[in-house]
């Protein structure tokens, strides 16, 4: 008995509704603080409430178009040129990639910008390295300013641009800054300009929330917003009482919807393994009947993390079992 149409669409919508109400939810201005004061080395040390006020108007969200030629918008008005981020026509521009979140950010000295984008990932993704993907939303964060930020040959403009990449289901937590280096092949020339201008930080997450330490206390922000396995209540106490971030209504709401999602998500999946005769109760190794059903699950689109959530198994285990299947 094959998988429900009605039941994978709809298990897609709600995905698309938690993966939107998760955007949001990073986009708060405090949360982009926590953010930029453990990854950006000027904010590195501050409390993350004395960040807030360098984050310029509000972050743009879901609505700037990636591609090239699109990321800008050009109007002569009055014979003024007016370009700023792409994000007025979003009709228009429906079912481009677009980033995730961009904002821009003052710099302490009061006169210098620099340009962030925060992107969410489920998982690593295993159709291309995520690596490749975040040069080129770098490079196009880039090659974007020409017009807007800097004009003609003023090349010594060009803000400095993070482009911040959040990985669920990871192996380990961690975190990677990639950047320039300037290596001295032959005699020691000294070129001027700015080795500085790109950088990408990748930070992985697991299913575990991490303890309350130093080293850990961004992961454990972003867990805490991003797990699917915590109640409202858990959630909403870690923020107010680790992190003294006051939960208001939006983010209240927010959290309050992508809990209800998560559960859904996860239900419509356990309905979908019981229409087709298969146990999701897999404490005691899998079973036949289960890898088809992961692979049942895999085809029709629904992400690793969904699978695992529902399987109650490790996401490298779902993994190895499609590569097996492939074989």
């Amino acid at each position: 008995m094959g998988i429900d149409v009605k039941n994978t669409v709809i298990a897609a919508n709600q995905e698309a509704q938690y993966d939107e109400k998760a955007k949001h939810l990073l986009g708060n201005k405090i949360i982009l603080a926590h953010i930029l004061a453990k990854t950006v080395d000027a904010f590195k040390g501050m409390n993350p409430k004395d960040i807030v006020p360098f984050i310029e108007g509000e972050p743009f969200i879901g609505t700037v178009p990636v591609e090239p030629g699109l990321t800008n918008i050009a109007e002569n008005q009055n014979r003024q040129k007016v370009i700023g981020f792409n994000s007025e026509n979003s009709e228009i521009n429906e079912g481009l990639i677009k980033f995730d979140i961009v904002f821009y950010v003052h710099m302490k000295d009061g006169l210098s910008q620099i340009i962030v984008n925060v992107e969410s990932q489920k998982e690593d993704p295993n159709i291309y390295d995520i690596l490749n993907r975040a040069v080129f939303y770098v490079c196009r964060l880039i090659s974007s300013q020409k017009g807007r930020d800097f004009e003609k040959t003023n090349y010594n403009d060009i803000r400095r641009v993070y482009s911040i990449w959040i990985c669920l289901n990871t192996s380990q937590n961690s975190m990677n800054h990639v950047h320039l280096t300037n290596d001295a092949v032959i005699g020691s020339y000294h070129w001027k300009g700015k080795i500085d201008l790109l950088n990408i930080v990748l930070l992985g997450l697991t299913n575990d929330l991490p303890e309350y330490t130093e080293t850990y206390e961004l992961h454990r922000l972003l867990s805490t917003l991003l797990s699917k396995n915590l109640s409202i209540n858990e959630r909403l106490n870690i923020l107010e009482m680790e992190y003294e971030i006051p939960t208001n209504k939006s983010i209240k709401e927010d959290i309050s919807v992508m809990c209800n999602l998560s559960q859904a998500i996860k239900e419509d999946g356990i309905s979908i393994g019981r229409k087709e005769g298969i146990s999701i109760g897999i404490k005691d190794g899998i079973a036949i009947g289960k890898s088809e059903f992961i692979i049942n699950m895999h085809k029709k689109g629904y992400t690793l993390e969904q699978i695992s959530d529902i399987a109650d198994k490790d996401i490298q285990e779902i993994k190895d079992i499609i590569e097996k299947t492939k074989l």
